[in-house]
């Protein structure tokens, strides 16, 4: 598969871009357990176009996760041309536009799957972009705002038609938001449309490369994009089992690459903390990890997750959680 001159290799699996979730620390573990692309947290065009520091940081990447690409997400059309020209001149492989995003913040003020309520003007967003940069412009969106609005197969080409190298299709509508069960018939029904020739991505309820097989087998989307399931989960994407024991090693060097990550100039200029720092960008990952499963009475202990603010008290969870219950072994599969 191909995104514009972009090698994904056969049935390959992504990342999705989630806020606060895919920092690059998170995405270079998921890169190297197999992740084929990766994505940056979603970046808001009008932040972007107004400089804002903490969002101008969202565009960092590294060589060692390429191929990455940066969404980004807006209801004006100047806004999102001129965050795209940001982008392109970021180094980033390729451009996300962000028609999915479902939260009230976001799809309320018009952006996001807020655009699924204009399309007139999702099109001119997208078409605009596409004219403004030389980077492949992709996009992704969900089956319609509500089930009364399932538009998703005429959508596909109308995007298409405006220039996308390639589509992700979330299986639910704006009006689930997260809940039930993703739909995934109108996706194969948009990848089986002879007018369609650009990649289409599915995404929605993938929790292992054997969902992701099954969803390659029945549907024939060209690739696959795990979200949520990736939380403390960087290894999701690896074929290979991992022992329990090196699942919470990979969880303590995510810790140990977010601190050094935050470890600046910057941040020593300002007088705070770099362990704080790289702490709140891992103890989400942690209090969510499903290897932590079956611990007796570990409501405790992600409370206690979450508000460690020293990298040693959050090491010396982990060990606890290593040591203390042999049903967690168990549970991982050892």
């Amino acid at each position: 598969m191909k995104i514009g001159n972009i090698e994904l290799g056969d049935r390959p699996v992504f990342l999705a871009p989630m806020e606060d979730v895919t920092d690059i620390g998170f995405r270079m573990l998921c890169k190297r357990f197999g992740a084929a692309m990766v994505y940056t947290e979603f970046v808001s065009a009008e932040a972007l176009v107004r400089d804002v520091k903490s969002t101008i940081k969202k565009l960092t990447i590294s060589d060692e996760e390429r191929p990455v690409g940066i969404q980004i997400y807006g209801r004006d059309v100047d806004a999102m041309v001129e965050a795209a020209k940001i982008v392109e001149q970021a180094g980033s492989d390729l451009i996300d536009l962000n028609f999915g995003c479902p939260v009230k913040k976001v799809a309320g003020k018009g952006a996001g799957a807020g655009m699924l309520q204009n399309i007139p003007k999702m099109l001119e967003i997208t078409q605009k972009v596409v004219q403004a940069v030389k980077l492949p412009v992709t996009a992704k969106t969900r089956l319609g705002w509500n089930h009364e609005q399932l538009i998703i197969t005429t959508l596909a080409e109308q995007l298409q038609d405006c220039g996308i190298q390639a589509l992700t299709i979330h299986g639910r509508t704006r009006s689930q938001m997260y809940t039930g069960n993703a739909d995934w018939t109108l996706i194969g029904e948009v990848k089986r449309n002879s007018r369609i020739h650009i990649p289409i991505i599915g995404n929605g309820d993938i929790k292992s490369l054997d969902d992701a097989d099954r969803a390659f087998d029945t549907y024939g989307v060209d690739a696959v994009m795990i979200g949520r399931a990736t939380f403390g989960c960087p290894w999701i994407f690896s074929r290979k089992e991992l022992t329990l024991d090196e699942k919470i090693d990979v969880l303590k060097e995510q810790l140990r690459i977010n601190i050094e990550r935050c470890d600046t100039e910057e941040m020593r200029s300002k007088g705070k903390s770099a362990e704080l720092c790289g702490i709140l960008h891992t103890r989400r990952h942690l209090a969510a990890s499903p290897i932590f499963k079956g611990i007796p009475n570990f409501r405790e202990t992600r409370i206690a997750m979450l508000r460690a603010e020293r990298k040693d008290d959050l090491l010396a969870i982990l060990e606890r959680c290593r040591n203390c219950v042999p049903q967690l072994r168990q549970g991982s599969g050892e």
